[in-house]
């Protein structure tokens, strides 16, 4: 598989996730909506970076993939988002160990505010990874 291929299949992997969750959603499965959307955006993540030149770490941490991003692109804009969303970050990651080994129920509210999220870094993130990086600050 070439590098265009996998960045490719990433990202239709990456869109269905997302289109599972928002299925998820609608049925009140919402603790595998939060799973759907973690591993929606990792798999996007991890897009960008192959995108970008880098290969990608074998690594679930959305954040610790958003960290690679911001050093190989230099995107200031994906810092912020670092900060702004540590906690729902977290949270997603906590989803991805939580649905495999600990029950871990989630309300309408909290799923919406992670799918709003993933929204915003996924935009955020492809904005700079589709200009090629942003100098660094």
């Amino acid at each position: 598989m070439t590098r265009m291929d996998e960045y490719e299949t990433l990202l239709e992997r990456s869109r269905r996730f997302c289109e599972t969750a928002s299925m998820q959603i609608e049925r009140g499965f919402y603790d595998l909506a939060v799973f759907s959307l973690e591993q929606g955006l990792q798999l996007f993540l991890k897009a960008c970076l192959l995108k970008l030149g880098a290969d990608y770490p074998r690594t679930h941490s959305v954040r610790k993939l958003l960290e690679l991003i911001v050093k190989v692109s230099g995107g200031e804009a994906i810092s912020d988002l670092l900060r702004k969303f540590s906690v729902e970050l977290g949270a997603l990651e906590d989803a991805y160990i939580t649905s495999r080994y600990v029950p871990r129920g989630y309300s309408p509210e909290e799923v919406e505010r992670l799918r709003k999220v993933v929204e915003e870094v996924m935009a955020v993130v492809g904005g700079v990874v589709d200009r090629g990086g942003e100098a660094p600050s």
